[in-house]
């Protein structure tokens, strides 16, 4: 099965990322805050992740800011982990980051996440810092994670 990542589509797919959201976090992020998000366009962008079973199967929330990617959000519902959907969604958006001149990709991640923190690294993405005490529920320092971005193969069709 090969999934499908391509831009949010509308309410429905916000609504599939809430749902994913929900089953991920802990402290899920709300429509509120997804539709203020996305108000910035041009520099907030979620990209969904499509199976034949399934509208939004995991999604990806970022930021282009000049010349850098930040991820914010990457998620999978729990029924589709384990198929490399989160590396396809995070591949997707260094690619199109790349694609739109972007040099340097960012993201933090829970210092016990070790599933998502072995994902990064084995995308090139390297510790470049700590932010003590940075995520809630439970409190948990971040790693701030970065990789540059000029070995990512430019593609049109990202």
């Amino acid at each position: 099965m090969v999934p499908l990542v391509e831009a949010l589509g509308g309410q429905d797919d916000l609504t599939g990322v809430m749902e994913v959201d929900r089953s991920s976090f802990a402290t899920p992020w709300s429509r509120e805050m997804y539709e203020a998000e996305l108000q910035n366009s041009g520099i907030s962008f979620i990209v969904v992740l499509r199976t034949p079973e399934c509208r939004v199967a995991g999604y990806c929330s970022h930021w282009l800011v000049v010349d850098e990617v930040h991820i914010n959000n990457v998620a999978v519902r729990p029924e589709y982990r384990g198929r490399g959907f989160g590396r396809c969604l995070v591949e997707y958006v260094l690619r199109e980051g790349r694609n739109r001149g972007a040099i340097r990709a960012l993201l933090e991640v829970r210092r016990g996440n070790a599933a998502a923190r072995q994902l990064y690294e084995n995308l090139g993405f390297t510790t470049i810092g700590v932010r003590q005490a940075y995520y809630r529920e439970p409190v948990e320092d971040a790693l701030v994670l970065a990789r540059e971005l000029q070995n990512i193969e430019s593609n049109p069709n990202t």
